[in-house]
């Protein structure tokens, strides 16, 4: 149905809905913002509502504002406490409560019960607290009152109930470090897909022994970290959707990934060491190793031949198994999901109506497919927790996590940590979503509004999450994905930090220029990272690239959130220097999975592309040809008066200088791209295409033994690590 539309004079008041910008008020949507040129836009009454039904407001149209807002009014002062509490360094302030102002002498009854069981129990004298506010609702008084919390509390995820006002309140205290967890230091890693790892015995694709050899070479070079794309389960067949940042779960890990020679129950297994030794298997996963595009059906398909022998063979008995599976209680739920896919070849909101609406029966699926699904997280567990102990237990002490800011001694053997990613959505066709229905709203996209290379803005093709179901579940699902990544990361970096404060929600039928923002609670999201990193030990990094708001990158600072410096982002002809000066902490590279390598920047080779895309015309190809000329002469006049470029002034050269620059700086780490080192100029991933272009499919050039014995990437790594050592170049 074609949905109406207004004009832009309209749109920009919002005053054919009265109440309308109040009731978005209340529900958290933000009816204008200002873009990327500082320039006011304001979303259509239409869009507005739409986004407001989506929340959870009983509007259908403009006619039912005005009940709706009253209902929002009363459900807020009826409701007695928020949700969600925060006490940084266990020092809360007072709990706000919202009481009939009948009942504002009465006494209150609060137990608050500590994560580790304990409890704290006491009588609060409502008539001794001071009025904050007063509301009148249909003739009936409501007042709010500061109700004080003991303290100190310890950190945690506590509980507190209240009887006596008016209705029985509970709310979520969270017990948090006020600066997330991180040491001081000067570190150094380095950056590749793992998809694009290739080496000499990984079978079909690059997987975690492949990384953990990387991790030992980096290791012995001095680095700290090995970055790669996330890692997270996906769709590897019918339906295929291999983007790491469209994941089938944040709870679950890509099978696509296991050593199948070191797969747990191999040597017991006749079928599948059979399988595995079988010449036909051996050819074929050297012809899929040696294709430039990974196909990941056929390197999906060939890696089950194994763990499905696998999967049928494993004891379920088996105490190992049971202790994973005991700390995961959704895993058969997945698996089952995982299963029921399979079968129906179809996403799930394609399903008969018993799946759709979340129940399988034992008829929906296969038994062995549940098994297998089963097996092969607890396999990527097993891989995944020997290769997060290569990093802490060679470099780094028992309580810290290699890549995390501790040098073990300057001839101590190490290896790098892992520095992972964490995406900002998952597939509306996954697992997260059938299974967390109601945290995930119908209808809604989330994108960006139109930048200077997007002009039509971007629409994601993910659902956002619920602000108030995710406060109400007490952040269960954010919790849970934290806890998924965190025991293997060193440094995990979280995509689109912005979103911890406002996300861009899109309503089905809408363009993604006629979105507009969501808030959240950046506080609450704040204190649970602050908390689990500290628990894990993993240091916090917020992908705050493009247009982010001065109080996002305040409260990282406060928090002690990494920021991300990269120099093609910073670089601009404009500005003299043509660059910034690199942020004290932030994680620091020359580029993103996003953007083309060096050579292909220098080369303006992604200008090209774009032009091929038909997002640049002649001129203004000509154009960005010209800036790009300009910028490449002022980058290099910059890294030669630096004394870090000399003589040559080549791609290579200037890469390695501007490595060079980045390396002297204040960053706590300097992450190489390996691809930069030898030059590549293709990108992994255009932003924007799908098909169009190969993206998250394109192997690297160098294999990992080639790699380990070029003179180029060995030389200049060694470069980074001396740079990072000099205790000339830091300014702490």
């Amino acid at each position: 149905m074609a949905k109406p539309r207004v004009g832009a004079s309209g749109s920009r008041r919002g005053s054919g809905v009265p109440g309308l910008h109040e009731l978005a008020r209340l529900w958290g949507v933000q009816p204008f913002y200002f873009d990327v040129a500082n320039e006011r836009r304001a979303a259509t009454p239409e869009a507005v509502l739409a986004l407001v039904r989506a929340l959870g407001a009983p509007v259908e149209g403009p006619a039912d504002v005005r009940a709706a807002l009253r209902q929002r009014r009363a459900e807020s002062w009826r409701t007695a406490c928020e949700p969600v509490h925060i006490a940084w360094d266990g020092r809360p302030l007072p709990l706000e409560l919202r009481l009939p102002a009948a009942r504002a002498g009465a006494r209150a009854s609060c137990t608050l019960t500590l994560e580790d069981g304990d409890a704290r129990v006491w009588t609060a004298h409502l008539d001794d607290l001071d009025v904050e506010a007063d509301f009148e609702l249909d003739g009936e008084r409501f007042v709010a009152k500061r109700l004080p919390l003991p303290s100190p509390l310890p950190p945690g995820y506590h509980r507190l109930r209240l009887e006596g006002v008016g209705a029985d309140a509970q709310t979520l205290v969270i017990s948090a470090p006020r600066r997330a967890y991180g040491p001081d230091a000067r570190e150094w890693g380095v950056f590749l897909p793992l998809y694009a790892l290739r080496s000499r015995r990984s079978l079909a694709i690059g997987d975690l022994t492949d990384l953990s050899d990387l991790a030992r070479w980096t290791g012995a070079l001095g680095g700290s970290a090995i970055g790669t794309l996330p890692l997270f389960a996906a769709f590897l067949d019918e339906p295929l959707e291999p983007s790491p940042y469209a994941p089938a779960s944040r709870l679950f890990w890509n099978e696509l990934y296991l050593d199948l020679e070191l797969a747990p129950g191999l040597e017991g297994c006749e079928a599948a060491r059979s399988i595995l030794a079988a010449p036909e298997f051996r050819r074929a996963a050297r012809r899929e190793a040696g294709r430039e595009l990974v196909d990941y059906r056929r390197v999906a398909a060939l890696k089950r031949r194994v763990l499905e022998a696998l999967a049928t063979d494993f004891d379920v008995a088996d105490p190992d198994f049971r202790r994973f599976a005991a700390d995961r209680p959704r895993l058969e739920e997945y698996a089952r999901f995982r299963a029921a896919t399979r079968r129906q070849r179809a996403p799930w909101p394609d399903w008969p109506a018993t799946g759709r609406s979340g129940r399988l029966r034992a008829a929906d699926v296969d038994a062995q497919d549940v098994r297998y699904h089963m097996y092969v997280q607890w396999a990527m567990d097993r891989q995944l927790g020997a290769l997060a102990r290569l990093g802490r237990d060679s470099g780094a002490g028992p309580d810290e996590r290699g890549g995390a800011g501790l040098r073990n001694g300057e001839d101590a053997p190490r290896a790098a940590g892992l520095y992972l990613d964490i995406p900002l959505g998952v597939s509306r066709d996954g697992y997260d979503v059938w299974a967390n229905r109601d945290l995930f709203p119908d209808g809604i996209s989330a994108g960006a509004p139109p930048d200077a290379l997007f002009s039509g803005g971007q629409d994601w093709g993910f659902p956002p999450m619920h602000p108030e179901t995710l406060r109400r579940s007490g952040y269960r699902y954010f919790v849970d994905s934290l806890r998924t990544v965190m025991p293997f990361a060193g440094a995990l970096r979280f995509d689109h930090v912005m979103s911890l404060h406002r996300l861009y929600w899109i309503p089905q039928g809408f363009g993604a220029r006629e979105g507009t923002y969501v808030r959240y609670r950046p506080d609450e999201f704040y204190a649970i990272l602050s908390l689990e990193s500290h628990r894990h030990r993993t240091r916090i990094v917020g992908e705050d690239l493009g247009t982010v708001p001065q109080e996002v990158r305040a409260q990282m600072g406060r928090h002690h959130i990494g920021r991300m410096y990269v120099l093609q982002y910073e670089a601009t002809p404009s500005r003299t220097p043509p660059v910034s000066a690199v942020l004290e902490g932030s994680v620091a590279s020359l580029n993103t999975h996003d953007m083309p390598p060096f050579a292909g920047f220098w080369q303006g080779t992604d200008i090209e592309d774009r032009r091929d895309l038909g997002l640049l015309d002649e001129a203004q190809t000509r154009e960005e040809h010209r800036a790009r000329a300009a910028l490449r002469e002022g980058l290099a006049s910059f890294l030669t008066g630096g004394g870090w470029l000399e003589g040559a002034t080549d791609e290579a050269a200037v890469s390695r200088a501007a490595l060079a620059f980045l390396a002297s700086s204040d960053a706590w780490l300097t992450l190489a791209g390996l691809e930069d080192l030898w030059g590549e100029i293709r990108p992994q991933n255009v932003p924007g295409t799908s098909g169009e272009r190969p993206n998250w499919r394109r192997r690297a050039r160098l294999s990992l033994d080639a790699l380990r014995s070029d003179p180029r990437v060995e030389g200049t790594l060694r470069m980074i690590d001396a740079i990072r050592r000099d205790s000339r170049y830091h300014n702490g």
